[in-house]
C-alpha cells in the first residue's frame, strides 16, 4: 500500500490525467468504431460486405487456388507487423535495462519534459504495454485469417451445395470469420497510431492529450469519412 501511494505522487495529477484520458480515450473510440462497423458507416463495414461478397464467388469456383493464395497474401501484413512489434518491444526492453543513459539523451531533445529516471521508466513502460497489447491483436489476426482458409478449403465442390442458402449460410459464415481477423488486425494498427500519441507524453502531459486527439481524428476520418469508404459505399 505504501509502495502504490508513493508511486502516486511520483507524478503531477496533470501526468496523470493524461494517462487517463489517453486510456479512456482509446477504449471510447474502440467501442464505438466496433459499434459503427456492425451497424455500417465504416471502411471495416464496407470491406465486411465485400468479404461476404467473395466468399460467395467462392461457392461457385471449381478451383479455389486463386481464394487460398488471395487469404495467404491477408495475412502476410499481420505476420509483418507482429515480427516487427517484437523488434521493438525488444528495443524498449533494451531501453529499460539503460534507463539512466537514455533518459540523458530525451533531455537533450528541445523541450522534452525533465523527469527522474522513474517517470522515464513509466514513460517506457506505456509505450513498451502498448505494443504487447499490437503484438497479442496481430497474432490473433494471423490465427483467424487460419480459421478462414480452413473454411475455404472445407467449403464442398461449386456443384456440391444443397441450395443457394446453404450457400449463402457459408459465405456470411466465412466473411464474417475474415472480417474479425480484419478488425483485430485493425485493433493492432490502432495502437501503432496511438502509440505516437504516447510519445507525445516524454514532452509533457498536456501534449499526450493534444496528440490523443489529434490522432483519434485521423483514424475518425479515415474510417468512417475517407474517400476510399465513399467508392466502396457507390
Amino acid at each position: 500500500m505504501d509502495t502504490l501511494f508513493s508511486l502516486w505522487h511520483v507524478l503531477p495529477w496533470t501526468d496523470w490525467a493524461a494517462v487517463a484520458f489517453f486510456c479512456g480515450a482509446w477504449v471510447a473510440y474502440a467501442q464505438f468504431a466496433h459499434h459503427r462497423a456492425d451497424v455500417g458507416g465504416s471502411l471495416l463495414a464496407a470491406t465486411n460486405r465485400e468479404r461476404s461478397r467473395w466468399m460467395l464467388q467462392t461457392t461457385w469456383r471449381e478451383n479455389r487456388v486463386v481464394d487460398g493464395q488471395v487469404v495467404q497474401n491477408l495475412s502476410v501484413s499481420p505476420q509483418f507487423f507482429a515480427s516487427t512489434t517484437i523488434l521493438i518491444i525488444g528495443g524498449l526492453l533494451a531501453v529499460l535495462s539503460a534507463t539512466d543513459r537514455a533518459s540523458e539523451i530525451v533531455r537533450e531533445i528541445p523541450f522534452a519534459a525533465r523527469t527522474s529516471v522513474l517517470v522515464f521508466d513509466l514513460k517506457i513502460g506505456l509505450l513498451t504495454a502498448i505494443f504487447v497489447y499490437a503484438f497479442f491483436r496481430f497474432t490473433w489476426s494471423l490465427r483467424q485469417y487460419s480459421f478462414g482458409a480452413l473454411l475455404v478449403a472445407a467449403a464442398p465442390n461449386h456443384d456440391r451445395w444443397a441450395d443457394d442458402a446453404q450457400r449463402q449460410a457459408f459465405a456470411d459464415r466465412a466473411g464474417r470469420v475474415m472480417g474479425l481477423a480484419a478488425e483485430t488486425f485493425n485493433d493492432g494498427l490502432r495502437a501503432y497510431y496511438l502509440s505516437f500519441a504516447a510519445t507525445a507524453w516524454f514532452f509533457s502531459p498536456w501534449a499526450l492529450a493534444g496528440a490523443t486527439l489529434g490522432v483519434l481524428w485521423i483514424l475518425y476520418r479515415r474510417e468512417f469519412h475517407s474517400e476510399v469508404l465513399s467508392v466502396l459505399n457507390d
